[in-house]
């Protein structure tokens, strides 16, 4: 075969899938990254050092779960982040310190919910957004002082009522307006220094709604 289209590439192998080993070794990428769809585990195994990433991306969906530890450190971000959401769970949490931001969302959304406090204070805010979202109700005081406000709405919108009263008093205005919406009217009581209109009118309301 000598042709250098993908598609016809992609036909040749899908009459003559017998043929895929033939070409695991090719000179071109593409012959070897389409061959990879047809080989046997096996087979496959002898490429993961295969120099040219779209050849390992296709190894990563490819090998069985318990191969993929030699792709775990690959440096290909998108070969991590398939290895990410395909490793097991044991191993998953191995990968929660990767460079890449994308692939650390990719741990902290199947992670399970209490081992994720090593992400509580990732650096990237998606990630964080992702932990804040799954982490266990009883932990998610962890997270309310969070430096950024998108996290600290997140955690106004799950955590316990009874432990909201931190929010709010917090300086962002969106983040007291979804406090005051959930906290016990008890709470709300207190809040006399509050200046903002939305903010205001809510905690109106609810006196208003439940002292009827």
């Amino acid at each position: 075969m000598r042709v250098m289209s993908g598609r016809q590439i992609e036909r040749f192998f899908k009459l003559n899938p017998d043929l895929a080993e033939c070409y695991a070794g090719d000179d071109f990428w593409e012959r070897r990254a389409i061959a990879a769809r047809y080989l046997s585990q096996n087979k496959l195994l002898q490429m993961l050092d295969d120099p040219d990433e779209v050849v390992r991306r296709v190894l990563a969906y490819r090998l069985p779960v318990d191969e993929l530890e030699a792709l775990m450190h690959d440096d290909d971000r998108e070969v991590r982040i398939t290895v990410a959401d395909r490793i097991s769970l044991d191993e998953l949490e191995r990968m929660v310190n990767d460079e890449d931001y994308l692939v650390r969302q990719t741990v902290a959304k199947r992670l399970k919910p209490g081992r994720l406090f090593r992400m509580i204070t990732d650096t990237d805010r998606e990630v964080r957004k992702t932990v804040a979202k799954r982490l266990p109700l009883e932990s998610l005081g962890l997270m309310i002082n969070d430096r950024a406000t998108e996290i600290r709405r997140v955690v106004a919108e799950y955590i316990n009522p009874d432990e909201l009263s931190p929010l709010l008093m917090d300086k962002h205005w969106h983040v007291r307006l979804i406090a005051c919406e959930r906290a016990p009217l008890s709470m709300l009581c207190h809040l006399g220094q509050e200046t903002d209109e939305d903010v205001l009118a809510c905690i109106s309301k609810r006196i208003e709604s439940e002292t009827e």
